[in-house]
């Protein structure tokens, strides 16, 4: 069926809303915002104030710097044509290859330059090499020669970056200093956004083998990676509840656990629809909101 589309006339010419909506996925920034946000927050709980410049200007340097890495993804996997069937890539979409590597690192320097601002102001380097550290995962993850992604370490690439590494540098930015609760907050994050990037494995298994891509999904089978999901959900929840009782978080962390339903939404039906890859193609969306919904009680709770 994606196939069809992008043999279609109609898509190759003038390229549909929809694809374009796909291909800029706007829900899918929730990822660069979630991590500054639960710093920022763990550093008010135990700072009390935040410094909403610096706040700001990392949170547009993150956003800036998933851009990049989203469009470097597509230019990268063009090149090792994975994503000949992926009607919403952004170089599809254009057939502009080079034109999207240079917006792509344009977006990389604006990230950059914010963070730069950052540890300017504060005279130190901790953050900026940290989100350096955070660049370089993202690069390896899928630039040439390394393209760790296909060998199956994406998603441990994924939780360094985006938990221990983002989630602390953003707590840094606001106190110079680290803390046991940052550390809890940053694993939950970094499993919960690992978790997105495994959920978009199931519908793409067919091309992964193809370009050979070895996937967690591909190396496990789509059986045993479904059976997997809900012991990756009941980590999330058991570190917060854990980090609760030792007092790392509020009680009122707890709020997290209206996200249950999301949680067995996404297990259920990647479990029985998980050889079905027309079903599951924008399944991820459900971790997405399962990642947005977590990471926004936990930092809501924290501020409370």
């Amino acid at each position: 069926m994606v196939k069809s589309l992008i043999d279609s006339p109609e898509i190759s010419s003038k390229p549909s809303r929809k694809l374009w909506m796909a291909a800029i996925k706007f829900p899918m920034y929730s990822v660069a915002i979630v991590p500054i946000a639960t710093g920022t927050a763990v550093a008010y709980r135990n700072t009390g104030a935040i410094n909403w410049s610096i706040f700001f200007m990392f949170l547009v340097s993150a956003v800036l710097i998933l851009v990049w890495e989203n469009l470097c993804n597509d230019v990268f996997d063009a090149e090792t044509g994975i994503d000949i069937n992926k009607a919403h890539s952004v170089v599809n979409l254009t057939g502009k290859k080079n034109l999207i590597f240079v917006i792509a690192n344009i977006c990389l320097l604006l990230g950059i330059s914010g963070v730069l601002a950052i540890s300017w102001i504060q005279q130190d380097i901790v953050v900026v090499s940290a989100i350096a550290l955070c660049c370089f995962l993202g690069y390896i993850y899928q630039g040439p020669p390394f393209r760790l992604g296909y060998q199956g370490w994406g998603e441990v690439l994924c939780f360094f970056a985006f938990g221990p590494l983002g989630v602390s540098a953003a707590y840094y930015s606001q106190t110079k200093s680290w803390s046991i609760g940052s550390i809890a907050a940053a694993i939950i994050v970094g499993i919960i956004t690992s978790l997105i990037l495994f959920c978009s494995h199931f519908n793409q298994v067919a091309d992964d083998l193809a370009a050979g891509k070895k996937s967690p999904v591909v190396r496990l089978g789509t059986k045993r990676s479904a059976q997997l999901l809900p012991w990756i959900c009941a980590v999330i929840y058991g570190i917060a509840i854990i980090a609760i009782a030792l007092k790392f978080f509020p009680i009122w962390t707890a709020i997290v656990l209206i996200s249950l339903p999301i949680a067995w939404k996404l297990c259920t039906f990647i479990s029985e629809n998980h050889e079905r890859a027309e079903l599951l193609l924008n399944y991820r969306f459900i971790a997405v909101a399962l990642h947005f919904v977590i990471g926004s009680c936990l930092s809501v709770s924290l501020i409370l």
